[in-house]
């Protein structure tokens, strides 16, 4: 099932990084996860372009789209690196809030009320969290450390037969960053997890045993 026509309008016109081809590839992750009767959990909100489509998936689903974000940016959105962007700078404290951007975001489509925000650092919030999830879609810091941090702090919460995602998977270094790619070799070595998609840097895995 595709999303909505106006959903995905709304996905093109909003503020982020997802190609569309990658996001229907996740609308149709989150759609098939969502027959599970479990939230959706999105780990990296930005500006909420992805958090669109997962909302739209849960709406039909009856479910809940949560998404986590400290909303301050990852590394590569720090002032003086590449995908920057003043205007979602916080002109008091002079630090990234993406936080109201994201509010609009969903507003304008309609979608409020199909989503559970968590303003906070992911690894806080995945030790405090303690029910099963149907869906982990992995979109957060893309260093190690981060990336690490959010595969160990949410994959113990997916429920048998539900979907791990993780973009922005690059297996040539010369593509991007490896650290989603890492955590993506790690999941399928761990034969907890069989793939069942790539959309250009989109991963779709399966719980099929269990562990991390």
């Amino acid at each position: 099932m595709a999303p909505k026509p106006e959903t995905l309008a709304a996905f093109e016109a909003a503020k982020g990084f997802m190609p569309v081809r990658e996001g229907l590839a996740l609308h149709e992750a989150a759609t098939a996860a969502a027959a599970l009767g479990l939230p959706l959990l999105e780990v990296g909100t930005y500006c909420g372009r992805s958090t669109l489509l997962l909302a739209d998936a849960a709406r039909e689903a009856g479910v809940s789209a949560i998404t986590v974000d400290h909303h301050r940016g990852s590394e590569e959105q720090q002032p003086g690196w590449e995908y920057h962007d003043p205007t979602v700078v916080d002109p008091e404290i002079g630090r990234m809030d993406t936080l109201p951007t994201f509010r609009r975001t969903l507003h304008k489509a309609g979608l409020e009320d199909h989503v559970v925000a968590i303003v906070g650092r992911s690894p806080q919030v995945a030790a405090v969290w303690g029910g099963k999830l149907g869906f982990v879609f992995i979109d957060g810091g893309h260093t190690d450390e981060h990336a690490a941090a959010d595969y160990e702090g949410w994959a113990p919460h997916l429920a048998g037969d539900g979907l791990l995602v993780i973009h922005d998977v690059f297996p040539d270094p010369a593509d991007g960053g490896q650290a989603p790619y890492r955590i993506y070799r790690r999941a399928l070595e761990s034969g907890s997890f069989t793939e069942v998609s790539r959309t250009n840097s989109l991963r779709v895995l399966r719980r099929t045993g269990p562990g991390i």
